[in-house]
Order: structure tokens, then sequence, then C-alpha cells
């Protein structure tokens, strides 16, 4: 019997896309006489080349902390591999900056800071959640545990969270990658999660957005999962156990369970 839900964070109930977006369109946006797409552009492109160059990169893979996350984190966490990464990650930030705009031939390093900060504080101001976010998990929370399952940093994750309140209070228990050790796809913070819920795999389900994370960890300790396919993507050789285009269509889906 369905006893425990699941659910991922950054895009399957925080918009992360759209916010990482609408940083990027007020940043840009705001130099006059640059082509704005491409100043995006090259930012993008030079932020993820970069972030593979740090010594800190295994760590956020294993960790599940984006390049573009690092644009904006501070990553002040325990541990050594946070701590080198709290120090790097001003170096980095500003170099995204620098070479992009150097990309569009702006050799302007008080630009850069600039929108660095302006980065910054733009995707603060704009924690963008679906639509269905809160109705979803108010109509699931009055008959399951709820777990909050998410890959990142322990600073990163809770300012999120602290951003858009409304989500932690609806939890009754939250899990992230940084605290734990691993990251998703890993079993071992899916084992967790379950001892944390006092449940067994066979009463849990997993609801995320993203194949090589949610699903396959998921998949890995046989753990039923939903796959929120928001952007029609082909399905590769991992095979959710339901496929849904909405968040709110994992309703219907759990209540025949």
């Amino acid at each position: 019997m369905l006893k425990t839900i699941c659910f991922d964070l950054d895009d399957t109930l925080l918009w992360d896309k759209k916010s990482i977006q609408t940083a990027f369109d007020q940043t840009c946006e705001s130099v006059k006489g640059v082509d704005s797409k491409a100043l995006e552009e090259a930012v993008r492109d030079a932020a993820k080349r970069l972030y593979q160059t740090y010594p800190t990169y295994e760590h956020t893979q294993m960790i599940g902390i984006n390049p573009f996350e690092g644009l904006w984190g501070t990553f002040d966490d325990p541990g050594e591999a946070f701590q080198s990464m709290k120090q790097t990650i001003p170096g980095y930030q500003l170099d995204a900056w620098r070479e992009g705009l150097l990309a569009l031939g702006i050799d302007d390093k008080i630009l850069a800071e600039t929108l660095r900060d302006r980065f910054i504080s733009e995707r603060k101001k704009h924690p963008f959640t679906y639509e269905e976010t809160y109705e979803v998990l108010d109509t699931l929370r009055e008959d399951y545990t709820l777990l909050l399952l998410t890959n990142g940093a322990p600073s990163l994750q809770r300012l999120k969270l602290e951003i858009t309140p409304e989500i932690a209070e609806r939890f009754d228990h939250i899990v992230i990658s940084g605290e734990f050790g691993r990251g998703k796809p890993d079993p071992s913070i899916f084992e967790h999660a379950l001892t944390l819920a006092d449940t067994n795999k066979e009463d849990a389900i997993m609801i995320g957005d993203n194949l090589n994370t949610d699903i396959l960890g998921s998949n890995r300790l046989g753990i039923k999962n939903i796959w929120i396919n928001h952007h029609n993507q082909t399905a590769t050789d991992i095979q959710p156990t339901y496929e849904v285009k909405h968040l709110n269509d994992v309703l219907s889906i759990i209540k025949s369970l």
C-alpha cells in the first residue's frame, strides 16, 4: 500500500529553469547596445566550460550541482569540498561574465562585476513554482507522508526553500544530497529517505523530472516512479514506471495505486 511520496524539487515543484532564464534575461538586457541573447549564450558556454576545470567538479557531479547554480550560490557548507567551492566560486562567477563579455569583444571587468551581482540578485527575486505545485501537495499531504528528496548544496537548496516557504511547510521530511553526502541516482540516498520515512520500497513512489537522477536512482532500488516529461523528451534506456506531461497528472496515478 502506498504510504510515502518522494518529490524532487528543481523543475518538479520549483520551476528552476524559468528562474535561471529570467535572471539571465534581466541581467543581459541591462547591457545597452549588446545582443542580450548572444551575451547569455556566451556566458552559459563560459560557465559550463569553466565549471569543469575546478578540482571540486567531481564533488559537484556526485552531489548534483549544476554550473548555473554555481553562478548564484555561496556554498558556505560544512566539509572540505564545499569550503573549497566557497573559495573558488566568487572567481568562477566573475570569470564566467568576463569571458562572456570578451566573446562579444567587451573587455570590462567592472561591468562583469556588475552583471555577476545583478544575476545573483535577479535569481533570488524570481523563485517560480509550477501553477499546480501547491494544489498537488495539498491534495496528497492528508493521506501520505511527503518527503522532499533534492540534489544540491544545503545552503543553496535551503535558500530556495526560504524564498518559497510554502513548499517546505508541506513536507514531513526533507533530504538534501549535500547534507547526506551523495546525490541521486546513488541508491544510498533513496535508502536513507525510506529509512527516514519509515517506509518500505514497495510502499513508496518517486516523482521527478530527471531520468538520470530521479528515475534511474529509484529504479536501482526498485521504487516505483513517475517521470514528469515537461518538454516531450524521448525516453532513453532508463524506463520510468509511469510518464506524465504535467505535475497534476500524478494525482490520477497515485489514486489508482
